[in-house]
């Protein structure tokens, strides 16, 4: 059963200094596991028929590792922890204490210190997280290469659970249209602090050490600073929402985002597919990007049934008086009752024009003249050529937002 699971890796070629305290679960395919480079180190525990790993990977060296369902690039170390149904796209990193589950994505050359938790996560290349870190339903992307990254620092955490009891909360810093050209000047959240979701965030901005930021901060090149709450105790309305339009706008922003990553997730990637564990580490990051998706759309539900009593709530306390809050959140309720047929309709589309293809067909040539390597094409595109790409992605997103936005 199990021993002969490890033995068979082990005859393949995958190094496992101590076969005895590995455990190989009976329904992984040992077909998606490289013998090429590939460690495991004692405590290793892999389950679920998705797992993968490809070559030059390294699992467990500082502590024990439970992979389940979770797809490994090539060079992916993982360091200790615990990794459920997340893709790493390869050259990932990740120190021990991790705690990784469903629906995270860390792209090429991501990665994290000790001690970070993400879920719903998606890190465009070269993000870098700091230790003792939570960073669940969020995107983040910006900078050029591994020496001009974005980064959170240590002890930073996104608040992505409302006083309401909803988790319409997902915050993105930097944008998808442009994030994936790896053209962009990178964010740095400093350390000691966070962000309370859901927010919006641009290319170049800073926050300041020990920083809580509450609010947008959509122009690019800023230093925010969040200040400190004196101490005070105010009455409050149990169940009533403030800022609805933001809370609207940013989901809205955000699932528009995710819909053109998966024309990007269909359309570009594909080309760079080399054998079959390449191809079958795509089909994991499309499959994870999809959950994505759903779990945004899924949140919208029971925040817009939040926001019916908040509206009630309103109107009873307004003695017959339509005030502003009630005029926005009857916009609110109105996007939102049109959001999921947009959202689905967009999804039924191929998600293809002109620009795309135009785009779609330089990619083409630059890997018949220069290769298969994901970053290096990328890098190195003619910035006009990336500016047509971000253009076929932009429109995208657009024609989600443009019916959806609440303007104030």
């Amino acid at each position: 059963m199990n021993i002969k699971k490890v033995d068979l890796l082990g005859q393949k070629g995958v190094n496992i200094p101590n076969p005895e305290s590995v455990y190989i679960g009976d329904d992984v395919n040992i077909d998606r596991i490289s013998g090429q480079g590939v460690t495991l180190y004692s405590g290793t525990k892999i389950i679920g028929d998705r797992s993968l790993i490809m070559p030059n990977s390294r699992i467990g060296y500082e502590a024990p590792v439970t992979l389940e369902n979770t797809l490994l690039g090539e060079k992916t170390r993982l360091d200790g922890g615990f990794f459920q149904d997340a893709v790493f796209a390869g050259k990932n990193t990740f120190a021990s204490g991790a705690h990784v589950r469903k629906g995270t994505i860390l792209e090429e050359e991501a990665n994290a210190a000790h001690t970070v938790g993400l879920k719903q996560t998606i890190l465009f290349p070269f993000v870098t997280l700091g230790s003792l870190i939570n960073f669940c339903d969020c995107f983040m992307a910006g900078g050029t290469s591994r020496k001009d990254h974005s980064e959170v620092g240590s002890s930073f955490i996104h608040f992505n659970y409302t006083p309401n009891q909803d988790k319409a909360t997902a915050s993105m810093m930097g944008n998808v249209h442009q994030g994936v050209m790896l053209n962009q000047k990178p964010i740095f959240l400093g350390g000691q602090g966070g962000i309370v979701g859901p927010l919006r965030m641009g290319y170049g901005c800073i926050t300041a050490a020990g920083s809580i930021i509450r609010k947008n901060e959509l122009k690019n090149d800023r230093m925010i600073l969040g200040g400190g709450f004196k101490e005070v105790s105010l009455p409050r309305r149990m169940g009533v929402y403030a800022q609805v339009d933001k809370i609207v706008n940013n989901n809205v922003a955000y699932i528009a985002g995710l819909i053109s990553l998966k024309a990007w997730y269909h359309h570009v990637r594909p080309l760079f597919i080399h054998d079959y564990l390449s191809g079958e580490l795509l089909l994991g990051m499309q499959e994870n990007l999809a959950g994505c998706i759903e779990e945004r759309i899924s949140r919208l539900k029971p925040f817009k049934e939040k926001l019916l009593i908040s509206k009630q709530i309103l109107v009873a306390s307004s003695k017959g008086k339509e005030t502003n809050a009630i005029c926005l959140h009857d916009t609110a309720l109105d996007m939102l009752n049109k959001a999921e047929d947009v959202f689905n309709k967009k999804l039924a589309s191929d998600l293809m024009n002109k620009e795309g293809e135009s785009f779609v067909r330089a990619i083409e040539i630059a890997i018949t003249d220069k290769g298969q390597n994901y970053i290096q094409i990328v890098q190195e595109l003619n910035p006009m050529v990336s500016m047509t790409g971000s253009k076929w992605l932009y429109g995208i997103e657009e024609k989600i937002t443009t019916p959806l936005l609440i303007f104030t």
